[in-house]
């Protein structure tokens, strides 16, 4: 048998008996604390001394006795203290204070106050009172002091001690306060997740029959179409203990930290199963792995790794359900999307009509809506908002409804939230001269009649030159009749056209163009690239994708968004070309429709001067009416 290491020996006996108990040393921080304490005693007897009692010599006290100057005394075996009022005022002092002197041995002491009418009477020592001030007050006012110090000491400890420990909320089962009824709008998503809330109610039906409930389930979307509110549905509806930090909880500045924390999570969840773990903003501390020239996130990494080692370390069927929520999937470490971690991912999207329908209903309970509120018209002129879009444009027709002192939220109040989150709050106080407003009008009317007379544009919702948000002088609000999943090159034609139409308006009227169209200009030259180097429209180029989209699908707009070259200089020369190409087309297009329908520009901006805003009935009306032509289909 090999000989055991020291650290594995039994001990040996004490050779005089039982081994005497350890020394206890008296930390040297006490001694000390005791030495200050005892010198502010002193010091606080010392300065009660001073300031409320001049103490002064017998002869002094006999003189003053002799000049008629002591009204009245206390005796007492020791000291004498009593009352003194000069006769003369000094000039550096008081005429009356309070004094005190030690006794000595006089035997006329009595005559001589007798003899100057002093009164005089004699006291026992009052222990009690000079032990309450003069030393139990101060003790009981040194030990709180004491004991709040070594409380915040060791609360200091405590934390520095628990940098380990998991920041996750626990929200009982009772107080998640929301379910699937809360939820609207992501029916798919649901009848994923519902699975989860089964397998967590009734799990040994899935037991008996071999299945395994998904060990991670990712939501992806958009920001604001509900990851973290339908992750709390699921708790919710399930009534298991809900876990919920955000992936940025775990990074600290200190390796190894993270680590811990995910180690300290999932035990917490152990003990608590069945129950579910939420971790917002997943890329946070799941971002690719790889080898970086730079300066690498060690900290970063190591709390990855731990999280794939808790993750893979799942016993089946153990309870535990991890949910995350990430709207940059594209950045992921691929370990953490494999089967067996991840193994589902519930995709929430933007809703259609109907979802943004039933969204509007669910944030409209508790608010008093008038009777002309149609959700559905809301809906329809809603498209691409998303849950988070919805909520807030209900509660700003509250708000604007509160301003105005109604007491319902009528259409109108709707209609001006909607411009008001997608344009920005209005801006009445900006003064404009005549000669801008015009322009402005112009400006925004060539939008408006280049896409009332553009076959595939989106409808006029609306056209004013009311100032809006930061930088907006007036708008052209369009909105399609339904949602739209996929553009034809006319339908792309026709909203470059669109975007140029202002621009060109104000080159027909006025012969010379100004700054105004810079996001037009933006928002066209964005599309026609789209439409050469990713969408194969141009027979020129010809079909190959030359460019590869830098950012999440989920965070950019559609066809907005930065491209990364992916091609030879005489192909991009070509690509550019080709925008140039599509960009002019539109542009005389654009021109030749204003120039066509000169009357009709010009009224409208008459109209539009005056009440500075058009509704799509006032708008078409008036073409209607200045064209004599029923309105295109």
């Amino acid at each position: 048998m090999p000989p055991k290491r020291r650290s594995e020996r039994e001990p040996e006996p004490h050779p005089e008996g039982p081994p005497p108990p350890p020394r206890r040393h008296v930390p040297w921080s006490s001694v000390w604390w005791l030495v200050a304490m005892f010198l502010l005693l002193w010091g606080w007897q010392s300065a009660v001394d001073t300031f409320t009692v001049q103490t002064i010599p017998y002869s002094a006290f006999k003189k003053h006795v002799v000049a008629g100057e002591v009204t009245e005394i206390v005796i007492e075996p020791e000291l004498i203290h009593g009352h003194i009022k000069l006769a003369e005022k000094p000039k550096d002092g008081p005429q009356e204070l309070e004094f005190r002197t030690v006794r000595v041995e006089d035997k006329d002491l009595v005559d001589d106050l007798e003899a100057h009418d002093v009164t005089f009477v004699g006291e026992l020592p009052r222990l009690v009172s000079r032990l309450l001030i003069g030393w139990l007050l101060p003790i009981a006012l040194m030990i709180g002091l004491w004991m709040l110090l070594s409380r915040r000491l060791g609360a200091a400890a405590g934390q520095a001690m628990s940098f380990g420990k998991s920041p996750a909320k626990l929200s009982p089962t009772d107080e998640t306060g929301v379910t699937f009824a809360d939820v609207a709008g992501c029916e798919e998503a649901k009848l994923e997740l519902s699975e989860v809330v089964d397998f967590l109610k009734n799990p040994s039906r899935y037991q008996a029959l071999g299945a395994r409930i998904p060990k991670g389930i990712l939501l992806v979307g958009p920001p604001g179409t509900g990851k973290t509110l339908l992750a709390k549905a699921v708790a919710g509806e399930a009534r298991v203990p809900f876990y919920s930090l955000s992936g940025s909880d775990f990074v600290e500045m200190f390796v190894g930290v993270g680590a811990a924390r995910v180690r300290d999570l999932f035990e917490q969840a152990a003990k608590s199963a069945p129950c579910i773990i939420f971790i917002d903003e997943l890329d946070a501390v799941g971002r690719q792995r790889g080898v970086h020239m730079g300066v690498v996130n060690d900290e970063r990494e190591q709390t990855l790794n731990q999280l794939l080692v808790e993750m893979d370390g799942f016993e089946a069927n153990s309870g535990v359900i991890l949910l995350a929520a990430t709207n940059r999937p594209d950045v992921l470490d691929r370990a953490l999307l494999r089967a067996g971690r991840f193994d589902r991912q519930v995709v929430l999207d933007a809703p259609d009509i109907d979802g943004r329908k039933a969204i509007l209903e669910v944030h409209a309970r508790g608010k008093p809506l008038a009777g002309d509120v149609d959700l559905g018209v809301v809906a329809q002129a809603t498209p691409g908002f998303a849950g988070a879009d919805l909520a807030n444009t209900l509660n700003e027709a509250a708000l604007l409804a509160a301003r105005r002192g109604d007491d319902a939220i009528h259409q109108v109040d709707v209609e001006e939230a909607i411009e008001k989150v997608i344009a920005g709050p209005e801006r009445k106080s900006r003064r404009l001269s005549d000669a801008l407003k015009r322009r402005i009008a112009v400006h925004e009317v060539g939008h408006a009649l280049v896409a009332y007379f553009s076959p595939h544009a989106d409808p006029v919702h609306k056209v004013s030159i009311v100032p809006r948000g930061q930088a907006a002088l007036g708008y052209t609000l369009q909105l399609p009749t339904e949602d739209q999943f996929i553009l034809t090159r006319s339908e792309l034609v026709d909203r470059i056209k669109g975007l140029l139409g202002g621009r060109a308006a104000e080159d027909v009227v006025f012969g010379e163009v100004s700054s105004g169209a810079e996001n037009d200009l933006e928002k066209a030259t964005a599309i026609a690239r789209q439409m050469v180097a990713r969408l194969g429209m141009s027979e020129r180029v010809g079909l190959p994708q030359l460019g590869v989209r830098d950012e999440s699908p989920f965070l950019g707009g559609p066809g907005i968004g930065g491209l990364q070259r992916d091609c030879a200089e005489d192909t991009a020369r070509e690509v550019d070309v080709e925008v140039r190409a599509l960009m002019s087309e539109g542009y005389d297009a654009a021109r030749a429709i204003l120039r066509g329908h000169r009357p009709t520009l010009d009224r409208i901006t008459e109209q539009l001067l005056k009440c500075e805003t058009l509704d799509h009935e006032a708008f078409t009306a008036l073409v209607v009416e200045i064209e004599g032509a029923a309105a295109p289909a």
